[in-house]
């Protein structure tokens, strides 16, 4: 056994008595829960990885999440040893934490191209200095799948800073001396990761099932919003009566000269005198040529539709000092003036015009509009 359970063994797992078990019900996850904490960890470590990226300037390629249920016993029988614990704990938005599991190998490397090396300086020993900058690299990527993980549950998530403990998977005996979930079944994602040509292996992710649960729980409950807006979207567009087109009157063509003038009218605060009769004579104009149309025509619009307009989505502002700026450096966080989960700002040649939430497509970055500003 390999520690990877097939389709058959996960069905018969979730189709077992809770309680012979000692599990409870609620720790007990459907196939559409498995698909759901798949897709959300597919979406998760894909900005995740584009963070990697930032930090290492090498391609970083994470492979479709696969997800299983595994004990401690799968995890020390399948997985290469010592390797690297880290813990990502939630603070705002979900209530829970789960580990991602690196090997020490690994480790040394990403340490070693975030410290400006090229990535073969793995020959020194696994010490607190790497510890801390997997830390980091963790924290700026969980931190962007935080991000990602707002927009899909439509509120708030933070975490707070990763912590980081080497472990000899053969000298530990009981899984909870890391996490107390790690005693029971527990949720396993695993991924292949890449950097490069320096790195090719497994990581994994573990979440309690009571943790993915409510992850599932706030995903479907979004989604299932945003379906009922836009079903009363689109019944109140069905339920407004059509606009009826106006008949546009041709303007009537001056046929008569206006009537001759007899008498001027006194200028205002002048005193009014007899005044003489004047022989006023009508004014003959010149006709037309061809038939008049008064009616404007619009102006055509098309010819304007492949004129290129510059789109440029904010995400926050800030000010620093020339003295901030100069001590910039790579993995150096700017704080901006906006949260996390806050809409974004859609700006078209630098005019405000609508907000936006930041979504990821594949491994790209794109804005889903939320609001059209009308100035």
């Amino acid at each position: 056994m390999d520690g990877v359970l097939s389709q058959e063994e996960i069905s018969a797992l979730l189709s077992d008595d809770a309680g012979a078990a000692g599990e409870e019900s609620n720790e007990i996850l459907t196939p559409d829960e498995i698909d759901a904490i798949g897709e959300i960890s597919n979406i998760s470590m894909g900005t995740a990885a584009t963070t990697l990226f930032s930090l290492v300037n090498r391609k970083v390629e994470i492979s479709t999440p696969v997800v299983t249920f595994a004990t401690w016993d799968d995890i020390v029988d399948e997985y290469e040893r010592p390797c690297v614990f880290i813990r990502i704990a939630y603070t705002t938005g979900l209530d829970g934490s789960n580990l991602l599991v690196l090997r020490e190998q690994d480790v040394k490397i990403i340490t070693d191209l975030m410290m400006g090396g090229d990535g073969t300086n793995t020959e020194v020993e696994l010490g607190e200095l790497h510890l801390s900058a997997i830390c980091e690299a963790m924290n700026q990527m969980m931190g962007s799948s935080a991000t990602s993980l707002s927009s899909m549950l439509n509120k708030m998530i933070d975490i707070s800073p990763p912590t980081a403990d080497l472990v000899d998977l053969k000298d530990t005996v009981d899984g909870t001396e890391i996490d107390e979930f790690l005693g029971g079944r527990f949720v396993k994602i695993s991924f292949l990761m890449e950097i490069g040509d320096l790195v090719k292996s497994t990581i994994m992710q573990l979440y309690p099932p009571s943790f993915a649960k409510e992850m599932c729980t706030g995903v479907t409950e979004t989604m299932e919003a945003d379906s009922s807006a836009v079903a009363a979207a689109s019944s109140q567009q069905e339920s407004q009566p059509a606009p009826q087109p106006q008949m546009q009157q041709p303007m009537p063509q001056m046929q008569q000269p206006m009537p001759q003038m007899q008498q001027q009218m006194p200028m205002m605060g002048m005193p009014m005198y007899a005044q003489q009769p004047v022989n006023a004579q009508p004014v003959q104009f010149q006709a037309f040529a061809g038939d008049f149309n008064p009616i404007t025509q619009q102006e055509n619009i098309g010819l304007i539709m492949d004129v290129p307009l510059d789109v440029t989505v904010e995400l926050g502002r800030t000010s620093k000092s020339i003295q901030d700026i100069l001590e910039f450096a790579p993995g150096t966080i700017i704080e901006l003036n906006k949260i996390a989960g806050e809409p974004i700002d859609v700006l078209v040649n630098g005019k405000y015009v609508a907000k936006g939430e930041v979504v990821v497509l594949e491994e790209s970055f794109g804005v889903r509009i939320t609001e059209i500003i009308n100035n």
